[in-house]
């Protein structure tokens, strides 16, 4: 009887501590982070107005039931053996900028789509040993491509980077840019305070698809695509990845976002309070090790104002929040 009942105080304590939780867009879910651990450090990224289920919305990497169909990719131990502690892709590719650049995917749910053509993009450059630049376009893949998901609703990076060998993606820049055919339709939303953006709503329709390339563009939509040479999952773990992106270049992976990331500031993030909001995909670029806490090098697609300058360090070598379990890349096809 004793048992039973250290058992259901146990219970009622924790179901309490969950439910004491404050909204993890104010400051007090921000001091309680702070206080729990020291890793990494949280602050305000989002508007106090911003609600929990536009955030959800950005969350748009669907569950990925095609990434076992894919060729799989392990490295020989003598692409591992010396690698180093430290890496960032930067300084190895100093001719690729697009490994400087952060995306801001809105008020969409297409962060399937960033993280792919973001990796594409730099990879383009890296293959060229730094010679041919192609921005691919994040609007192209997120309205063309009905095979990949639901465009602002989600999407599968696996079907995204398949797309791109079998159908091709046109180029194109950010926002309000004259880059490329297909510059991004949707507006920047805010992930900055103060900032002067558009609130982030999360309720932005996908926009349609066109087949054919902004005026003035020179080049023919068809012309202008570029394609994938093959693509692949890399698994195996940690070290397998690093060995991918050290080779090869930056690769899109998916993980579980929790409540507390969006509060993130600096530091090497590990999951300490909160509720999963959903899947997002991202670009894992490099890693390194800061302050004993080994991590991931990522760049995010909402704004450079969120975050490190866009850029956040997750706990690697765990598959914390899953973030080593479903990693896709590819060879580009070099015109």
């Amino acid at each position: 009887m004793a048992r039973y009942q250290v058992c259901l105080l146990l219970l009622c304590c924790c179901a309490f501590s969950m439910a004491a939780l404050p909204d993890p867009l104010s400051e007090d879910f921000i001091n309680i982070i702070n206080t729990r651990q020291n890793s990494w450090l949280a602050g305000r990224n989002f508007p106090l107005q911003t609600t929990l289920a536009t955030m959800k919305k950005l969350m748009g990497a669907l569950k990925d039931k095609f990434m076992s169909r894919l060729q799989t990719v392990e490295h020989s131990p003598d692409d591992i053996k010396d690698l180093p502690e430290n890496f960032d892709p930067r300084d190895k590719w100093p001719d690729c900028p697009t490994l400087n650049e952060i995306r801001d995917q809105g008020s969409c749910g297409s962060c399937w789509a960033f993280g792919a053509v973001e990796a594409m993009t730099d990879r383009y450059c890296i293959y060229s040993n730094g010679t041919k630049h192609f921005h691919f376009s994040a609007e192209d893949l997120l309205s063309c491509c009905p095979i990949c998901g639901l465009g602002c609703n989600g999407g599968m990076p696996t079907l995204a980077w398949e797309y791109w060998k079998h159908f091709g993606i046109v180029s194109g820049g950010n926002y309000n840019s004259t880059q490329g055919c297909l510059p991004y339709q949707i507006p920047p939303c805010e992930h900055h305070v103060p900032g002067d953006r558009m609130p982030c709503s999360g309720d932005t329709k996908t926009p349609k698809c066109e087949r054919k390339c902004r005026e003035p563009y020179k080049s023919a939509y068809k012309e202008d695509k570029r394609y994938g040479k093959h693509v692949y999952s890399v698994r195996g773990g940690e070290d397998h990845i690093r060995a991918e992106i050290y080779k090869n270049g930056p690769v899109e992976g998916a993980f579980t976002v929790y409540s507390d990331l969006l509060t993130y500031k600096s530091g090497v993030y590990k999951h300490t309070v909160g509720d999963a909001l959903g899947g997002h995909a991202i670009k894992i670029m490099g890693w390194g090790v800061e302050n004993g806490n080994k991590y991931w090098l990522i760049a995010n697609s909402w704004n450079s104002d969120w975050g490190d300058n866009g850029f956040f360090k997750i706990l690697r070598g765990e598959d914390h929040c899953g973030i080593e379990s479903s990693i896709v890349a590819g060879e580009p096809l070099l015109d």
